[in-house]
């Protein structure tokens, strides 16, 4: 049996690498469960919030997914920016 293909480099993705368990870890650690619910106003997030609920939720359904990726790349530069760096 072949080999499988090695799967194609990212290298303008900045979210290559980086699971969706990681980012809602990290969002929950930085904004809270409260905050998290108002900027992305969804179920998991406003309604007896877990890690685990949010990604079965998340895995699922795409537009959600897109807001949670977005709003983790802001809050990196957010970050950055926090910390001096351009």
């Amino acid at each position: 049996m072949p080999d499988s293909p090695a799967p194609p480099e990212q290298p303008h993705n900045r979210l290559h690498g980086i699971t969706l368990e990681t980012m809602v870890r990290a969002l929950q650690a930085h904004y809270g469960w409260e905050d998290l619910g108002r900027r992305i106003p969804i179920r998991c997030f406003t309604h007896d919030p877990s890690v685990n609920s949010s990604l079965k939720f998340l895995r699922k359904t795409p537009w959600a997914r897109e807001k949670v990726e977005g709003l983790y790349l802001f809050m990196g530069r957010e970050i950055k920016r926090a910390q001096g760096h351009p």
